[in-house]
């Protein structure tokens, strides 16, 4: 991506539609329960606002993300939730200051950054422009949680563009992660945005296709629901595959959504 400002832009709003829902709660409401097993809809936002200090370390600071990285690898399975718990304890008023201040420090940081820079992260380096969809995607993907706890539907945009750009980038990551060799050729994905739009991806005459709502690719990589409850069809066995095991999320594979209806 050239111009990282259209991004960088989009996660700000996407950032400013999630405070709308959360500007005014009560404190009885900070505490209800989110999707994600042990988390309040206090941790969710907090677990953005760690998140994108940690972004801001690495774009501004990357000595003291650095340190942060080894944090990380003295403690694997606990930082992310560490960050979370401890965010989550603060007063509402002050989480809400605290993850405001950092994503707009983390804005105006990646404004400035000058162009083709990378940035230092968990995983491999981040441009400009990697960084703001990672943050969006996030945002995004957690603002779906805090929504279901509260019990509002979100109306998706076209911002989720994004995230679904991010989603087929990362198709041979998913095959990775889960032990297995990606496909060497590409894909074709047609996706229909939010706005009526075909949003297309890959050769014209591949052999495997992926097809449906944009919407339904993103909860996909996200894992924010089954593939049993999306509306996507995959032609071919290698995109049969991928809709299987597919993430956009680093780290390694996380356990995803029971279909609805499941039993408990």
């Amino acid at each position: 991506m050239a111009d990282p400002m259209p991004v960088i832009d989009d996660l700000c709003a996407e950032s400013e539609e999630l405070d709308l829902l959360v500007a005014e709660l009560s404190q009885e409401r900070w505490a209800l329960a989110t999707p994600a097993p042990g988390w309040t809809v206090a941790h969710q936002i907090a677990h953005l606002a760690w998140t994108d200090h940690s972004s801001l370390l690495a774009v501004t600071d990357q000595k003291a993300f650095s340190r942060e990285v080894e944090k990380a690898l003295a403690a694997p399975g606990d930082f992310v939730d560490n960050g979370a718990e401890e965010g989550a304890r603060k007063p509402p008023a002050r989480l809400l200051a605290y993850w405001r201040a950092g994503r707009e420090d983390l804005a105006d940081a990646l404004r400035a950054a000058p162009e083709g820079a990378r940035f230092p992260w968990y995983g491999p380096p981040m441009s400009t422009a990697s960084m703001a969809t990672a943050r969006l995607m996030e945002t995004w993907a957690h603002g779906l949680d805090v929504a279901d706890a509260l019990g509002v539907t979100r109306e998706p945009t076209d911002r989720i563009r994004h995230i679904v750009r991010l989603g087929v980038r990362t198709r041979d990551f998913a095959f990775g992660v889960h032990g297995l060799t990606p496909p060497f050729e590409e894909f074709r994905i047609e996706l229909t945005s939010p706005g009526g739009e075909l949003w297309v991806y890959g050769p014209e005459d591949a052999v495997d296709r992926v097809t449906g709502p944009a919407l339904d690719l993103c909860l996909l990589v996200t894992q924010r629901a089954h593939r049993a409850d999306l509306a996507l069809r995959a032609e071919g066995e290698d995109a049969e595959r991928w809709l299987d095991i597919a993430q956009a999320f680093a780290g390694p594979p996380g356990k995803g959504r029971t279909p609805k209806g499941a039993a408990e």
